[in-house]
């Protein structure tokens, strides 16, 4: 499906912004932090996108990194957790901050947030600590990190996705490729190591 939208900001709202790319104009929810992340209303934005399709509706949630995305989908795997409720964490604590307190196991932080009680942010950290893959700055800032998150999102385990991409980074079939090409071998190359594994 999508990965991103990029376009001009013609409005934000507390828990949605307005993109219009070429003729069309999105209407994207969106956390607090992710937001404010956002550059003013008039200049350009890359926005990271999950669409959510029920049989009566569709709703584009947005993220400004593809870390804060793959938390995001992470927190959909728990049960009782949907799109809204994990939006709401994510407007409640800066999802670096969120994956701190997770991966620490610290229900009592996490259920602090605005609509995750003591028995959801329990059931968060048993689902899901020691499974997330957290990049050092936390922004999706490292070359292979919207690589590692499209395998992720394929249904791969985090972690070992991230330990296959790391090993084939030094493989000479993708030594003095260009970029976009370098990327390209890595997916494949990874797709079909994670698929005979």
């Amino acid at each position: 499906m999508w990965n991103s939208i990029s376009g001009e900001i013609t409005r934000k709202g507390l828990e949605q912004v307005f993109l219009q790319s070429g003729d069309l104009e999105w209407d994207i929810a969106m956390g607090r932090f992710s937001l404010e992340a956002l550059p003013p209303v008039g200049q350009r934005a890359k926005v990271y996108v999950w669409l959510q399709h029920t049989e009566d509706s569709m709703k584009l949630f947005g993220f400004a990194s593809v870390t804060e995305r793959a938390l995001f989908l992470d927190l959909l795997k728990v049960s009782g957790v949907g799109p809204k409720l994990a939006l709401k964490a994510l407007s409640g604590m800066k999802h670096q901050e969120f994956a701190g307190a997770l991966e620490a196991g610290d229900a009592g932080r996490l259920s602090k947030v605005p609509g995750v009680g003591l028995k959801t942010a329990q059931k968060i950290i048993l689902a899901l600590q020691g499974k997330l893959i957290l990049d050092d700055a936390g922004l999706g800032a490292s070359p292979t990190a919207e690589l590692v998150a499209a395998l992720a999102e394929m249904g791969f385990d985090r972690r070992e996705v991230d330990k296959v991409v790391k090993a084939l980074e030094n493989d000479p079939a993708v030594a003095g490729l260009d970029p976009a090409e370098r990327e390209r071998k890595l997916f494949q190359l990874a797709l079909v190591k994670l698929s005979t594994s």
